[in-house]
């Protein structure tokens, strides 16, 4: 049985914002399989644990979503991985992308952060690491200021596309099977 831990990034104090969709697909995705989601101290965060069955192949499925700020969440991340026995290669994280448009799934695995703090600070407590996949959730690019813009609300229409029922669940249960099922790793 294939294993994977799914990170959601996000920042508490600022749920439904474009920086926190992280959060919100995680969220979302526990609901659609029936995984309960519930705080554990040891590992600054929230976790849920279940097998769920994706494209015929049965998948051991934890999910996490750290309770650090964005920019310092590698290190809980990276404990919490350690800690629940996953290879860094067996982690998929999802957070925003500045650079896709809202509505898309953009897997990616290795290469830069892009710019994406959060996936920086991840790559920085792997000891620069770049061997996890990642899937970069569309919020789009506003007008002027960055910082602003990514803690806006997201839109009646990204909160429920990522919804429980929205179809954005249906493309990220698609991606994590490819990734379970060991299908070439976008690069």
């Amino acid at each position: 049985m294939s294993k994977l831990l799914v990170v959601g990034l996000g920042n508490f104090p600022y749920p439904l914002t474009r920086h926190s969709v992280g959060h919100l697909v995680v969220q979302s995705l526990a609901d659609r399989v029936g995984i309960s989601i519930s705080a554990d101290k040891r590992l600054d965060g929230l976790v849920g644990r279940g097998s769920v069955t994706l494209a015929e192949n049965d998948v051991s499925l934890t999910l996490y979503l750290p309770k650090a700020l964005m920019n310092i969440t590698g290190r809980p991340t990276v404990n919490a991985m350690k800690s629940l026995g996953f290879q860094p290669s067996s982690m998929v994280v999802i957070h925003d992308s500045l650079s896709h448009r809202p509505g898309v799934a953009s897997p990616k695995s290795g290469g830069s952060a892009e710019g994406h703090n959060g996936v920086r600070s991840v790559m920085a407590a792997l000891g620069g690491s770049k061997d996890f996949h990642r899937l970069r959730i569309g919020i789009g690019r506003g007008d002027g200021n960055v910082a602003d813009y990514v803690l806006g609300r997201l839109s009646s229409y990204e909160k429920q596309y990522w919804g429980t029922d929205g179809d954005g669940i249906d493309v990220v249960l698609r991606e994590l099977a490819k990734i379970a099922n060991g299908q070439p790793r976008p690069g």
